[in-house]
């Protein structure tokens, strides 16, 4: 494996600012601080710039197997690795649903031949596979969780027998991550907005997936964890309502219910609509500005624990349909790092708690091992950043396979300029070596 010196950089983590070298190793963070000289190291000039743990992002959709007409694992991963993003968490409604332990695992040997990212997979949930989803109990230490639909999916990815989410929630003893929108209340919603006759656009989006959709299922989903003591973690939240089910009373590492925020939930708006239609339409919906400030509160509070993306390609046909057919999601997994310090420019958050909320937080929450952290034996999944570089977001630099994004045209402040996976320089100044695949998560869970 390779060796490189990291020369004369801040280094940010753990709420602290170290400024020095950094020594990385057989995959491995070797040496932190001071001045560090090693002949048989490949330096790395970094003065100004500022060294960040890898992003984790713990909710993407990477489309593959079935679906590879949006994305590919091999594509998206290399989006991530460009926007600092060092390992994923991927969802299991791809084609076939990986609502078994053998699909599952197909997943992660495509990834082992064409993630640049370090990878995990979610097994997935139906009204029907209880017996092989408890399975992932003896699998605790190397799958990131159980991911439930209980709103917002088709076919049997929803779970909305009362008696099979009672059973995963008393029997399935790893995480459980869950999509909260009520079904019944949106078929309701868009049938009053249907009868109305006039032609819906985005707009009508934030109406028919409403506040109550989210708040009512997420309070389901709260009282079942509570009554069976579940890891629970609720995705996405997007509403100042949902807010009061979650607290900042104990530390993220003592929390059975623990929430994340989407980069767009923060950054949208429903006045962003009229713009964007249906580029941000995505479920659950964008809402009403009072809900985005709701939501910078309790993260900055840190009664919202953790960061992440959704990442959802669609092609453009796909999305330039009429608002009723166009299908719902946001490619974001290459930016979701320079929206955030486009926002610690503008003073919303400080540096110190993006690092926590996108690779700190995340890693406490899922219990990942070696990861998150700049500490000395941890893997080197490291970011540079030039905080004095802008960055632009065009059709050319995008490097979804949908190849488009709501973002074009947005000016960032940074640019991610090296981005280091296991100790191996995968992305340095728009330049890539592709040699070497990203690692299977591994988790701390006995």
């Amino acid at each position: 494996m390779s060796k490189y010196v990291i020369k004369d950089t801040c280094i940010v983590n753990e709420g602290q600012r170290i400024y020095g070298d950094l020594l990385m190793a057989d995959g491995r963070i070797e040496k932190i601080g001071g001045i560090i000289s090693d002949s048989n190291a490949k330096e790395i000039p970094a003065t100004g710039k500022m060294l960040l743990p890898g992003v984790i992002d713990d909710q993407v959709h990477f489309r593959e197997p079935g679906l590879t007409h949006k994305a590919t694992i091999g594509t998206e991963a290399k989006a991530a690795v460009a926007g600092g993003v060092t390992s994923f968490m991927e969802m299991p409604n791809t084609m076939p649903p990986a609502f078994t332990l053998d699909l599952l695992e197909n997943k992660y040997q495509i990834a082992a031949q064409s993630s640049l990212a370090n990878y995990s997979f979610f097994m997935g949930t139906s009204n029907n596979n209880l017996e092989e989803v408890v399975k992932v109990n003896k699998r605790k230490n190397d799958i990131c969780g159980v991911k439930i639909f209980m709103g917002a999916s088709t076919g049997n990815l929803l779970v909305d027998d009362p008696l099979q989410l009672n059973g995963l929630f008393e029997r399935v003893e790893v995480l459980i991550a869950t999509h909260c929108e009520d079904e019944a209340m949106i078929r309701h919603n868009l049938e009053q907005a249907k009868a109305s006759g006039r032609t819906l656009t985005a707009k009508d989006h934030p109406i028919i997936r409403d506040v109550d959709a989210c708040f009512e299922c997420s309070l389901r989903a709260v009282q079942l964890a509570k009554k069976h003591g579940t890891r629970l973690h609720i995705l996405h939240i997007t509403t100042e309502k949902e807010l009061q089910l979650f607290s900042n009373m104990l530390p993220l590492e003592e929390k059975r219910i623990t929430s994340e925020v989407c980069v767009h939930h923060l950054h949208f708006t429903d006045q962003d609509y009229a713009r964007l239609g249906n580029q941000i339409k995505c479920n659950p919906a964008i809402k009403a500005p009072h809900n985005r400030e709701a939501l910078w509160k309790a993260l900055n509070d840190d009664v919202i624990d953790v960061i992440a993306t959704d990442h959802a390609p669609h092609t453009w046909a796909e999305k330039d349909e009429d608002y009723l057919h166009a299908h719902a999601g946001l490619p974001l997994v290459q930016h979701p790092l320079l929206m955030m310090l486009h926002y610690v420019q503008e003073g919303r958050i400080t540096l110190e708690k993006v690092v926590e909320k996108m690779s700190h937080a995340v890693a406490r929450c899922f219990q990942i091992k070696d990861r998150g952290f700049i500490r000395e034996g941890y893997f080197a999944d490291l970011v540079l950043v030039d905080m004095q570089q802008p960055y632009t977001v065009t059709k050319e630099n995008i490097l979804y396979k949908c190849g488009w994004s709501p973002l074009e045209g947005f000016q960032f402040p940074a640019t991610v300029t090296h981005t280091f996976v296991n100790g191996h320089m995968v992305y340095g100044n728009s330049a890539w070596d592709a040699s070497q695949y990203g690692m299977r998560l591994q988790f701390n869970r006995d």
